[in-house]
């Protein structure tokens, strides 16, 4: 999708501070951190919400989470404890319409969440 800014990042158009990649995984920090350790896991491909999740790209969502558990035991906090959350839609609060997981780790986190 030429205007979608997750798009962009996971072409190289836009710079982002990677912290992983493989062939259909991204992550990299959050512009607006809300814990220590604060991340976003996309898929390269374009997949705008939950919603449009389907048979023929499900397997994806199930590399977003692989990838966030190898995230957590490189940096540390696989025992501790984080958070992994997806928003689908505007008022759960998905901003960027290209599904991603928040993972937040390194504090205390509270429920419900807001």
């Amino acid at each position: 999708m030429s205007d979608c800014l997750f798009c962009k990042i996971a072409a190289g158009e836009i710079p982002a501070k990677i912290v992983y990649e493989n062939e259909n995984v991204l992550a990299f920090n959050d512009v607006n951190p809300q814990a220590p350790f604060h991340i976003l896991i996309i898929p390269k491909v374009h997949i705008a919400t939950i919603n449009d999740i389907d048979k023929s790209n499900s397997s994806v969502v199930s590399e977003l989470y692989l990838a966030a558990k190898l995230i957590a035991k490189e940096n540390g906090f696989a025992q501790e404890g984080y958070r992994v959350v997806m928003n689908c839609n505007k008022l759960a609060g998905q901003t960027v319409y290209h599904i991603h997981l928040h993972m937040l780790a390194q504090r205390a986190l509270s429920w419900p969440p807001g």
